[in-house]
C-alpha cells in the first residue's frame, strides 16, 4: 500500500508533469498586433519549437488597451504550462508605471521563463540634420534649445521613453511629438516634420538603404552587427543600454519543472542555424538564459523604465 501511494505521488508530481510536457498545443499570447518585430520573432521561434517537440506552439494576438488585455489574460490563465506570455518592454516594464491601475502585477502574477531575443532601437534623423554622430547631434541640439522635435510611436511607448532617457542623460531640450505607431513616426522624420526619432532596427532596413533617414546611434550596450559603423549610445553616455527585448513569461504557480523545460526548449530553438540567420537578418539576436537570469534582468529593466516614465511625466488611465 505504501508503495502504491509513493507511485501515485510520483505520477502526480510536477516532476512527472515535466516529462509529459507538452502533451497538447501550447499557446504563446502576444498582446500586440501581428506583423510587428515582436510578432515576427515569436512566430519564428514558435515554428522551431513545434519542429523540435512535435507539439504545436501557437501564437495568439490578443490585443487592446496598450497590451493590457492579452497580458491580463495570461495572468489569469491556468498555470499548467500551456499558456505563456510574449512580454516586451511596453507591457511588462512600462505599463506597470505608466498606468495608475492595472489588472495584473508584472512581478507577482508571472514567472520569467527565458528571453527570445533582443534588438537595438536606433536613433535616426532626417538627412538634412547637420549631425552624423551622437556627440554632433548633442552639440547641435544644445545650440538650438527648444527648437527641435522628436517623434515616437505614442506617449509612453518604448521609443518615447528611450528618447526621454537619452534627453535626460545628455541634458537636451527636445519636444516630443507622438504618433499612432512607429511607421507614421518614421515617415514624419523622412518628411522633415520632425528632426529625429527612435525606432526598432527591424523596421528600418529599407529606409536606411534608401538613405531617407540617417542612423546616429543604436541604443544597445554594444554596436549592432547589422550596423557595425553606427556607434552605440553607450560610447557617448556611459553605461547606456536600452535595447528592446522579448521575454517569455508563465502565469505564477506554473510548476517549476515545466518552466525549466520551456526555457531549455527555447534555448535549443534559438541555437538552430536557420533561426540565428533569420534573427540576424532582422537585426535581432537570440538571447536565451535561465529563468533566474531572466527574472533578474526583467527586474533591472523595470527599474530603468520606471525612471524613464518618471522623467517623461507620462501617465495613462
Amino acid at each position: 500500500m505504501q508503495r502504491f501511494f509513493l507511485l501515485l505521488f510520483a505520477f502526480s508530481s510536477p516532476l512527472f508533469a515535466q516529462t509529459d510536457w507538452p502533451a497538447k498545443p501550447v499557446t504563446l499570447v502576444n498582446p500586440f498586433a501581428a506583423a510587428s518585430a515582436v510578432d515576427v520573432v515569436t512566430r519564428l521561434v514558435a515554428q522551431r519549437l513545434t519542429q523540435n517537440t512535435g507539439k504545436s506552439f501557437l501564437v495568439e494576438n490578443r490585443t487592446g488597451a496598450s497590451g493590457n488585455i492579452g497580458t491580463e489574460a495570461v495572468a489569469k490563465a491556468k498555470p499548467d504550462g500551456y499558456t505563456f506570455l510574449v512580454g516586451s518592454p511596453g507591457s511588462m516594464a512600462i505599463n506597470p508605471f505608466l498606468f495608475k491601475k492595472l489588472p495584473y502585477d508584472a512581478e507577482k502574477d508571472f514567472v520569467a521563463v527565458t528571453t527570445f531575443a533582443s534588438f537595438p532601437q536606433v536613433l535616426i534623423v532626417n538627412p538634412k540634420v547637420p549631425a552624423h554622430t551622437l556627440p554632433e547631434l548633442i552639440s547641435w541640439v544644445k545650440a538650438n534649445p527648444g527648437k527641435t522635435n522628436h517623434a515616437s510611436s505614442g506617449t509612453g511607448s518604448t521609443a518615447h521613453l528611450v528618447m526621454e532617457l537619452i534627453k535626460a542623460d545628455a541634458g537636451l531640450q527636445i519636444t516630443h511629438v507622438p504618433f499612432r505607431g512607429g511607421a507614421p513616426a518614421t515617415q514624419a522624420v523622412i518628411a522633415g516634420d520632425v528632426e529625429m526619432a527612435v525606432e526598432g532596427l527591424p523596421s528600418l532596413p529599407a529606409f536606411l538603404k534608401a538613405g531617407t533617414v540617417r542612423p546616429i546611434a543604436v541604443t544597445s550596450r554594444e554596436r549592432s552587427p547589422s550596423l557595425p559603423d553606427v556607434a552605440a549610445v553607450a560610447e557617448t553616455i556611459k553605461d547606456f543600454d536600452a535595447a528592446a527585448w522579448i521575454i517569455v513569461f508563465a502565469p505564477a504557480a506554473t510548476p517549476a519543472p515545466i518552466v525549466e523545460r520551456m526555457s531549455q526548449e527555447v534555448v535549443k530553438a534559438l541555437e538552430a542555424p536557420e533561426v540565428k540567420t533569420k534573427l540576424a537578418d532582422m537585426g535581432a539576436s537570440g538571447v536565451g538564459g535561465t529563468p533566474a537570469q531572466t527574472a533578474s534582468y526583467h527586474k533591472r529593466e523595470m527599474a530603468k523604465f520606471k525612471r524613464a516614465v518618471e522623467i517623461s511625466g507620462a501617465s495613462a488611465e
